[in-house]
């Protein structure tokens, strides 16, 4: 997989030098490249880096349905990125999931949330964690 990516003049807007440059970028997996399916992700950060945890769910019951029950939470892989990393990756996903959303529609969550009776001064429907997992 390669990636053509222009040079920081042409992408900045100055009158680029003789002749176009260009940068070609290209994608290598290693040997032990593998691909986890994730259904959340959970995190946080410090003054100097990121922390996102993917993980899968799964439910165990113990004796009677009525007592309680566990959910193993398995974290399969974690990402460390720097502030400027995390800022890319959030604007990334942002076009990303409007160009899906543009083609298939709103992405609907599993659980819908209830309205709230009386308006919060902030909105925000992320997950509050501070520090890592």
């Amino acid at each position: 997989m390669t990636e053509d990516v222009e040079s920081r003049e042409n992408i900045e807007g100055a009158a680029p030098k003789k002749g176009k440059k260009s940068i070609t970028i290209e994608f290598v997996k290693p040997e032990d490249f593998r691909q986890i399916y994730a259904i959340g992700a959970a995190g946080g950060h410090s003054p100097y880096d990121f922390r996102i945890g993917f993980y899968n769910d799964t439910p165990k019951m113990f004796g009677d349905s009525s007592e309680s029950r566990v959910i193993e939470r398995r974290v399969e892989a974690e990402v460390i990125l720097s502030p400027v990393a995390a800022l890319e990756l959030s604007r990334w996903l942002t076009q990303h999931i409007n160009e899906y959303e543009s083609v298939f529609g709103p992405i609907a969550r599993a659980i819908p949330r209830l309205p709230r009776k009386e308006p919060s001064k902030s909105v925000d429907e992320s997950t509050n964690i501070q520090g890592y997992i």
